[in-house]
This record gives structure tokens, C-alpha cells and sequence, in this order.
């Protein structure tokens, strides 16, 4: 997959492993890994730039003796969420314009 195009899916699916709750680095990881393939050392710049854009927030928390950093879903970030999916027709509209083009 193009990298500019993987970058933008990646982000998309961060967020939408976001809206079933907060969560925390590895967990994202394993969430979104049905999907697209991402390792840790890529999830946290995105998730630092979704911090950075707003569409993410943090906060620490213990968990079994160890202090976890959570990332939460904030309001832009599901409007991201809510126009990807709203360019999903558009999407498929193009797909099936280039596989007949290819045919």
C-alpha cells in the first residue's frame, strides 16, 4: 500500500479502536492488527500527532503496580472518523471506475 495513503488508514483506524474506549499502546496495536499491520514504534507518532491535532487525549493511570498512558478519543476525532466514512461512497465509486478501466 502507498505510504501516504497507509499513513492516512492508520490514523482512521487508531481512532476508530479509540471509540470503544479509552485505551493504551499495545492494546491499539493488537485491536487495529485484524486490519492493517502497524507496529508500536509507528502507533506512537501517529498518536502523538493525533494528540497534537486534538483529535486524542491522554492521561495516566496505574495498572498492576505500573503507570499506563491512555489515549481517549476526543470530539474532532470522531468527526475524522465520521468524513472517512462519509467519502466512502465517493471511494467506491473510484474503485469501481479503476477496476473497469483495468479490465
Amino acid at each position: 500500500m502507498d505510504v501516504q495513503r497507509k499513513k492516512g488508514i492508520l490514523d482512521i483506524c487508531v481512532l476508530a479502536a479509540l471509540m470503544h474506549g479509552p485505551s493504551y499502546g499495545y492494546r491499539i496495536v493488537s485491536d487495529i492488527s485484524c486490519c492493517i499491520t502497524v507496529s508500536e514504534s509507528t502507533l506512537y507518532p501517529i498518536l502523538r500527532r493525533l494528540e497534537a491535532s486534538g483529535c486524542v487525549s491522554t492521561y495516566k493511570q496505574e495498572h498492576n503496580g505500573r503507570t499506563r498512558k491512555y489515549y481517549k478519543i476526543e470530539t474532532p476525532g470522531l468527526q475524522k472518523v465520521q468524513e472517512f466514512l462519509d467519502e466512502a461512497d465517493e471511494m467506491k465509486r473510484i474503485y469501481a471506475f479503476v477496476e473497469g478501466a483495468h479490465l
